[in-house]
């Protein structure tokens, strides 16, 4: 089974994440910033779903069960 560790998919997106986050001083909002700016620039639609509210937990049920 791969990991995060050994997945050379994995390991492509976190160097191209971080690259990203390095061009842009590792600035949060510069990074959102320029995510919207290149979203604006494409072809297609970006959706954007509501937020959902996370409902109580069923009776007897606990997390990571």
């Amino acid at each position: 089974m791969k990991t995060t560790e050994t997945d050379p998919v994995i390991a492509e997106l976190h160097a191209v994440r971080d690259e990203h986050a390095a061009r842009l001083s590792h600035d949060i909002g510069a990074i959102f910033e320029d995510i919207r700016a290149t979203q604006k620039t494409l072809a297609r639609e970006c959706v954007r779903l509501p937020a959902r509210r996370a409902g109580p937990a069923a009776p007897g049920k606990r997390e990571g069960n």
